[in-house]
């Protein structure tokens, strides 16, 4: 019997296609942002980044980076990311954390809820990356065909053109005629 729901972490109420639309691809990498983060553990933004700072030594700049005020203006045009009314919004930069950086707050928040979401974005990690090398394999046999496709392709075209001189001699008018190629 196959559970309902099956695709929810145990302890989270939200399946990982949600987590999965919160992780951006930012400067080449794929990131969540810290309000994204903040908002899975339930905690403020601020707390998560204070528990950060606090252990800034364990956030490479691989694992975790600011966002540039262009790269957090396109966040926020780009996913309408500000509510109205004052005090609503942020007004510093968002920090972007790469797959390291995630499994790393695991070792700087330890209730058991960051546990269970940490468990949840690491599978949501996998699961894109699945996901990335199924597109590349399927892109890559598709080229392939198409490379088959144009050879055979080029192939029928020289045989046609081959066989269009062949018949225009007049030599081979007969062989035209019983071929029924009486329009070449």
């Amino acid at each position: 019997m196959v559970n309902k729901n099956q695709n929810l972490v145990i302890g989270l109420p939200m399946p990982i296609e949600l987590i999965e639309r919160r992780i951006y691809v930012i400067r080449g990498l794929k990131v969540m942002l810290d309000q994204d983060l903040a908002l899975l553990y339930q905690v403020e933004t601020r707390v998560l980044n204070q528990a950060v700072s606090r252990n800034v030594s364990r956030f490479p700049i691989d694992f975790m980076f600011k966002l540039t005020p262009n790269e957090t203006k396109s966040l926020r045009s780009q996913f309408v990311i500000l509510e109205i009314g004052r005090g609503r919004h942020s007004k510093y930069s968002f920090y972007a954390f790469t797959e390291q950086g995630v499994a790393m707050l695991s070792s700087v928040l330890r209730s058991p809820r960051a546990i269970a979401v940490n468990i949840a974005i690491m599978r949501a990690f996998v699961k894109l990356r699945e996901i990335m090398a199924t597109h590349k394999d399927l892109a890559r046999k598709i080229e392939q065909i198409q490379d088959k496709q144009a050879k055979q392709g080029f192939k029928i075209n020289q045989f046609l053109e081959s066989l269009i001189i062949f018949l225009s001699h007049p030599k081979n008018l007969k062989r035209k005629l019983v071929l029924g190629l009486d329009e070449l």
